[in-house]
């Protein structure tokens, strides 16, 4: 399951990333590592961009860098 694919409420754990993109670098330095926790908080009205809650700040996120990172419900 991919961050893209969190429902309202859902909290994950993000468990792989792909390094491959060069854009996530970008976003690993403002916290969305391998064991971090995040929350989605909602969707804009055509489901692009998503924000999610990650140590208590709202962050927003492409669907398709969402789909860079795997993850597992907690």
């Amino acid at each position: 399951m991919t961050l893209a694919e969190l429902k309202k409420n859902q909290k994950a754990r993000i468990k792989k990333i792909n390094l491959e993109n060069p854009n996530m670098i970008r976003l690993m330095i403002l916290g969305l590592v391998e064991d971090a926790e995040i929350g989605f908080i909602s969707a804009s009205l055509g489901g692009d961009p998503i924000e999610f809650d990650l140590y208590g700040s709202a962050i927003s996120l492409r669907k398709s860098e969402a789909q860079e990172f795997q993850v597992e419900i907690i």
